[in-house]
């Protein structure tokens, strides 16, 4: 089966049209204010409206409050929250059971030690999201644009379904692909000729590059 790309940081209905002409998966939502990719409610809800059937719409959060979820999740229709702070296993778990919604955890890898903390969060979240860990001082804990050193997870198997994320391009990912052994990738950047500036093209060549590894 073809692995399944979640293009992330949507932000006009251009890039859900590219999203949706790809063939991708999941089609991803930034409500984070320093995020160049960020939407508003209003605008979020506007483009999740015009996900077609069968694309599974994310919205991605960073350490927000039962305030902030309730708005999003009264306003957006949703198929799933990707929580891409600090939230702790509990509160991962408080959120999957307060809204209803498959939950998708997303933890930064550097080193090997950052692998450690996984299986907690298998334990409470739907999928995990495996990502490169933020480089000290980032505004960003995602989105940066930077891939790590896949051996890290070379062969690695989880209980529960992951996705790869970080710095992956047109360019790179079928070797990520090789040599990670991923089914599911997460593209935000690396489709983008400018922060937040998503290229049909680029996403079309992404879906296409991951298939056909």
């Amino acid at each position: 089966m073809a692995p399944r790309v979640k293009i992330c940081g949507l932000s006009k209905p251009a890039h859900v049209e590219a999203v949706s002409r790809s063939g991708a998966a999941y089609a991803g939502f930034v409500f984070f204010p320093k995020s160049p990719r960020h939407v508003t409610i209003a605008q979020a809800r506007e483009l999740a409206l015009m996900v077609p059937l069968g694309v599974a719409k994310v919205a991605l959060v960073v350490n927000a409050t039962d305030a902030e979820l309730d708005a999003i999740t009264a306003q957006v229709p949703l198929d799933m929250l990707q929580l891409h702070g600090k939230e702790t296993p509990e509160r991962v778990a408080e959120i999957r059971a307060r809204y209803g919604l498959p939950v998708m955890k997303a933890l930064g890898v550097a080193e090997p030690s950052d692998l450690e903390a996984i299986p907690a969060y298998e334990a409470v979240a739907d999928q995990i999201l495996v990502d490169a860990k933020a480089p000290k001082g980032a505004a960003l804990p995602g989105g940066n644009g930077l891939p790590f050193d896949w051996t890290l997870i070379a062969g690695r198997k989880w209980s529960k379904p992951w996705m790869l994320a970080g710095g992956l391009t047109p360019e790179n990912v079928a070797l990520a692909i090789a040599r990670t052994g991923a089914n599911q990738l997460d593209v935000s950047s690396g489709v983008e000729s400018a922060p937040g500036v998503k290229e049909a093209s680029l996403i079309k060549d992404f879906v296409a590059a991951a298939g056909a590894a």
